[in-house]
């Protein structure tokens, strides 16, 4: 993986968790929002990201190069499919609100948008 791209993620993972703290400090004190629900959503969020984005240039690259393409997407399948485990398991086990775990649960996409600018308004394209 290249630096750039790796300062990337760890950019929009900084504006993720900056978001989610300023959610809780806006936020943590109403009652609409349940703040575990709101973090359990931008943890799960932002530890997928992280597994996505690395795992495609940790395991599914080098995968490709040597001709197993058809391994490194079955890891692929297989974390997806962990991950939609544990997020059922979230819900029916635990009784988050939904809500608010879709508002911790968006601030990655959020913060994909804001580094996306900022990287475009720092190129000047």
């Amino acid at each position: 993986m290249e630096a750039t791209a790796k300062k990337m993620i760890w950019r929009i993972e900084l504006w993720h968790v900056l978001l989610l703290l300023t959610l809780v400090a806006t936020l943590g004190r109403t009652k609409y929002i349940d703040l575990f629900a709101l973090l359990v959503g931008g943890a799960f969020m932002g530890i997928n990201f992280l597994l996505l984005s690395f795992g495609v240039a940790l395991v599914l690259t080098p995968m490709a190069s040597k001709g197993r393409v058809k391994t490194g997407v079955g890891l692929l399948v297989l974390k997806i499919l962990v991950f939609l485990g544990l997020l059922t398991a979230l819900f029916f086990r635990f009784d988050l609100d939904a809500i608010s775990f879709a508002l911790g649960f968006s601030t990655l996409i959020v913060a994909i948008v804001i580094e996306s600018v900022r990287r475009t308004v720092m190129l000047g394209t």
